[in-house]
């Protein structure tokens, strides 16, 4: 996929991001798309909202997205490096890439990923970190906490 493609797909994530802040949670956003770059699932981060520790973006995403035959050849796209829980989502199911807005405020487990075969591609996106940036300063409790500080 073409740069601008994947900056387009990460639209998704941002909105996804922005809404989960809206509602007094942790602005990660995330979007699971097709190998034919159909949209399968979007997402946000409601650990704050539903209580939930395990439903960050990513895992929201994909569970949007229901049970597929295969992964192979879809796109994870997520405002966020993924953490390592992230990270294991998308080696267990086979995720083929994941498209990253920014890894300035987190470096998750997208290194590991690499590694291990799956397509990265760093964006290293000014909104995307400029979101991160003004929640963390504005939220630190709710950050370490989302990131087991």
């Amino acid at each position: 996929m073409a740069l601008e493609t994947d900056r387009q797909l990460l639209r998704t994530a941002i909105e996804e991001a922005r809404a989960g802040l809206a509602e007094g949670g942790i602005p990660i956003g995330a979007a699971l798309y097709g190998p034919d770059g159909a949209l399968l699932g979007r997402g946000h981060n409601r650990r704050v909202q539903d209580g939930d520790p395990a439903m960050h973006a990513e895992t929201a995403a994909f569970r949007a997205a229901g049970r597929q035959r295969s992964y192979r050849g879809t796109t994870m796209v997520t405002t966020l490096s993924p953490c390592w829980y992230c990270s294991g989502l998308v080696r267990q199911f086979g995720i083929s890439r994941v498209v990253i807005g920014e890894a300035r405020t987190f470096r998750g487990g997208h290194g590991w990923l690499a590694e291990h075969g799956v397509e990265i591609v760093l964006l290293d996106d000014p909104e995307c970190a400029a979101l991160m940036t003004a929640f963390i300063a504005d939220r630190p409790d709710l950050w370490y906490e989302d990131i087991g500080a």
